[in-house]
């Protein structure tokens, strides 16, 4: 990376910015006076800043889409409150694994704890066929190395390196605290299927090359994968134990429900007590982080309200009163 690269976290108001960055969700978009400019958001591993390119060649779109990672000029200016990034130039650029680290965020957390008490708890289950079901995803190396350190989201909430463990690792751990509260839960159907929801997005996100859907994402998606994993993954702990009854039915609802509504991307709405509690678990934790996200109240400056959050129809007021 080049020396003088700027961590965005640290940028203020009238900042010459020069370097490479990941760019994320790249828009073309029109002026007023219907002449193209360019939108996206920039980003490294101390976080994300939106950025505006004024003059912007329409036929560049294409090029700048699919980079990833950009050389870029440009300055810093305040606007409503916060700080947004004018770019001057912007040309693709290819980075190496070690720079890669540098330009993408990653999990604060520790990677290899969370994915031990993932594992933990997994083989805490009670049903033998249950842990049977487990072994065949945690014996899956490539599946799980991926699972270690894929975003759970583009941008939403967990966009980072090791975002998929986290919020897998947070749920569980959620729902091993509150399931005493409701006794009535399985807790094995739980956590399980806490564990294996999201798993789909291991092949429908790309982080090699800054943060995006892949064709798998684009034409299957993560919903849909994941219930063809499980079907594949139960035939062959089949061998061991069968799953009884409608369990492997149960799952399967439970994935393709997960996202609560159709207009949320759910194939159907949650209809057992376990899948309500998985889809209002995944709500909450995705919902929650993207706020704190957003807020970044571990920085000062900024203003007191962010941009409005998309994904929460609203903007959030950072500070916290009591602090």
């Amino acid at each position: 990376m080049a020396p003088d690269h700027q961590r965005i976290a640290t940028l203020t108001d009238r900042t010459y910015v020069e370097g490479v960055y990941s760019i994320v969700n790249p828009q073309l978009a029109q002026t007023r006076t219907n002449k193209p400019y360019l939108k996206c958001m920039i980003r490294d591993a101390s976080g994300e800043i939106s950025a505006r390119a004024w003059s912007f060649e329409e036929a560049q779109f294409e090029q700048i889409a699919n980079a990833g990672f950009v050389f870029l000029r440009g300055s810093t200016q305040a606007y409503q409150g916060q700080i947004q990034l004018i770019l001057e130039t912007l040309e693709p650029r290819d980075v190496t694994a070690e720079e890669m680290l540098a330009l993408l965020p990653s999990t604060s957390k520790d990677i290899g704890a969370m994915f031990a008490r993932v594992s933990e708890l997994l083989r805490s289950m009670e049903h033998s066929a249950m842990r049977a079901l487990a072994e065949q995803y945690l014996g899956d190396e490539r599946l799980m190395e991926d699972f270690r350190r894929a975003p759970a989201a583009m941008s939403v909430h967990h966009a980072w390196i090791g975002g998929l463990l986290e919020h897998t690792h947070q749920m569980m751990e959620l729902a091993e605290r509150m399931i005493p509260l409701y006794p009535g839960l399985n807790r094995d159907i739980v956590l399980f299927s806490l564990f294996a929801h999201d798993l789909g997005k291991t092949v429908e996100l790309d982080w090699e090359r800054g943060f995006s859907y892949t064709t798998e994402g684009q034409l299957i998606g993560h919903v849909v994968r994941g219930a063809v994993w499980l079907q594949i993954k139960a035939a062959h702990a089949s061998k061991v134990e069968k799953l009884p009854g409608e369990t492997m039915r149960v799952l399967q609802h439970i994935i393709v429900s997960h996202h609560a509504l159709p207009e949320f991307g759910a194939a159907k709405v949650p209809a057992t007590p376990e899948a309500v509690f998985v889809a209002m678990l995944d709500n909450l934790d995705a919902k929650t982080q993207a706020s704190l996200t957003a807020a970044k109240r571990e920085f000062a400056g900024g203003g007191e309200w962010t941009d409005k959050v998309w994904a929460l129809d609203t903007k959030i007021y950072r500070p916290d009163p009591l602090a």
